[in-house]
């Protein structure tokens, strides 16, 4: 969901040790385990290396609009932290400043040059998704978009991502040539991750236009992987999935 607009009463406390410190105090070992369920954290997966300490992600939320007004360089401090759950809450706080009305164009700018700069730190599914659509996209809206399309063909699986669901914000203005261009750069691509993200930006495709989701899928739906051909098809009628899956 967007990011509320509304205006923030300034916090005396707006620094990355003091979001730090309210967080810890919200841990919980039930909601450790849980979350351990979600992210691949073994040897030679995508979350190895990563510290997880057991927040609820609603709480995170909650606590990111208390902090929503935290300069870049105290979110900097967050996305340096080795846990999981700070760098989460900078990446939500990031989202949820862009769009407020006290936000000016300079500091949408800096979140902007923030997060594609500190990309080694946005390296897992939740944080890519919290403000890719929220800022990079956002950003991009009325810009040139080369550098989406200069991070579909990244090594980094992260930056890949950013690419595909960064175009959320040009689908919503019915803006459709990126974000086709992009899933097609990654039709080969080997992770499901990105399977999915690509699919379902051509599922939100066919949400505002289904003839230009269909085009694109009598192209391609032969050389789609499995998860991104049925996410792009969720909403199909049975015989429409089935068509498409046979090809």
């Amino acid at each position: 969901m967007p990011a509320s607009k509304a205006a923030l009463k300034p916090r005396a406390d707006l620094t990355a040790r003091g979001f730090t410190e309210r967080l810890l105090a919200l841990q919980d070992d039930e909601e450790l385990r849980k979350i351990q369920r979600y992210f691949k954290s073994g040897e030679g997966e995508y979350g190895h290396g990563d510290t997880f300490i057991g927040v609820r992600m609603g709480s995170i939320f909650a606590l990111a609009r208390e902090f929503a007004e935290l300069p870049p360089r105290e979110l900097e401090k967050m996305l340096d932290s080795d846990i999981h759950e700070v760098r989460v809450g900078a990446l939500s706080a990031m989202a949820k400043q862009y769009p407020l009305k006290t936000t000016t164009d300079a500091r949408r700018k800096e979140l902007y040059d923030l997060y594609l700069r500190r990309h080694d730190r946005i390296n897992n599914w939740d944080l890519v998704d919290l403000a890719a659509w929220h800022v990079v996209g956002p950003w991009l809206v009325d810009k040139p978009r080369a550098v989406l399309h200069k991070l579909a063909k990244s090594k980094n699986m992260w930056e890949r991502r950013t690419a595909v669901l960064a175009t959320f914000s040009f689908i919503r203005r019915g803006e459709f040539d990126d974000t086709l261009r992009i899933v097609t750069v990654l039709l080969k691509d080997k992770e499901d991750l990105i399977h999915k993200a690509a699919g379902w930006a051509l599922r939100v495709v066919g949400d505002k236009d289904r003839a230009v989701l269909e085009a694109f899928l009598d192209a391609h739906a032969a050389q789609m992987p499995r998860a991104m051909l049925s996410n792009a098809i969720e909403k199909f009628t049975p015989a429409d999935k089935a068509h498409y899956r046979a090809m």
